[in-house]
């Protein structure tokens, strides 16, 4: 089931951009959505051709507004970079066609079992190549974070690369940690920082520049 052009006038229909549901289940799923968000457009940040979406619809009918689902953060690859007012949901058609790489949903109480299973059959037949679903209160999934690839159209299993690891091919390794899914480089190893993480580093940096600055004026200009 690849995304297609229907055949209604496009003038005809609207496609909404919000359901009128929260954004997540809990705080604490909003939390780990936020972080997960971040994480990855830091990671993408040299990418511009790579876009990541929050918790929004996206498309892939032209013509019927019914043919939508809302991951709650979608990866898409080789679009062209547009303002975030331009994309309040995401339509294939208006992207060359483009679906998403990667989507990611977060498990809850009352979600679980239709990520678990229905949507899973659902982004294999949207042949959206990767599929990863964590569960931030470690309870209903074990292990917490489960991924899938497909392999001739059908998904698979991603194996860990080392314990409570997987790795995707975009690029990135995912580590469950507590109620986060941590970011790391896989080429570099480097672990991409979460929005506390680089607000303290740049509290850090604002604090260290007051001081030398205190001390060039204590110093008259040369501080020791």
């Amino acid at each position: 089931m690849t995304p297609t052009a229907g055949t209604t006038p496009k003038t005809a229909i609207e496609y909404p951009y919000e359901d009128g549901e929260p954004m997540a289940a809990s705080p604490l799923h909003a939390e780990t959505l936020i972080a997960l968000h971040l994480s990855l457009k830091d990671f993408f940040r040299d990418r511009p051709d790579v876009f990541v979406g929050p918790d929004m619809f996206w498309f892939w009918q032209e013509g019927n507004a019914d043919a939508k689902v809302a991951p709650d953060v979608l990866v898409v690859p080789g679009v062209e970079p547009k303002p975030l007012s331009e994309r309040r949901s995401f339509k294939s058609w208006e992207e060359g066609g483009a679906i998403p790489a990667a989507v990611f949903e977060l498990a809850s109480e009352g979600t679980w079992r239709k990520d678990r299973f229905e949507k899973k059959r659902q982004y294999q037949d949207l042949e959206v190549e990767e599929y990863f679903l964590f569960d931030p209160e470690a309870r209903l999934l074990n292990p917490p974070l489960i991924g899938y690839r497909l392999q001739n159209g059908v998904y698979t299993d991603i194996d860990e690369v080392e314990p409570d690891v997987l790795e995707s091919r975009l690029g990135f390794r995912l580590r469950a940690e507590g109620p986060m899914i941590r970011l790391i480089d896989a080429a570099t190893g480097r672990l991409i920082p979460t929005p506390a993480e680089t607000a303290a580093r740049a509290e850090r940096a604002d604090a260290l520049a007051a001081e030398v600055e205190r001390l060039k004026a204590l110093f008259g200009g040369n501080p020791p």
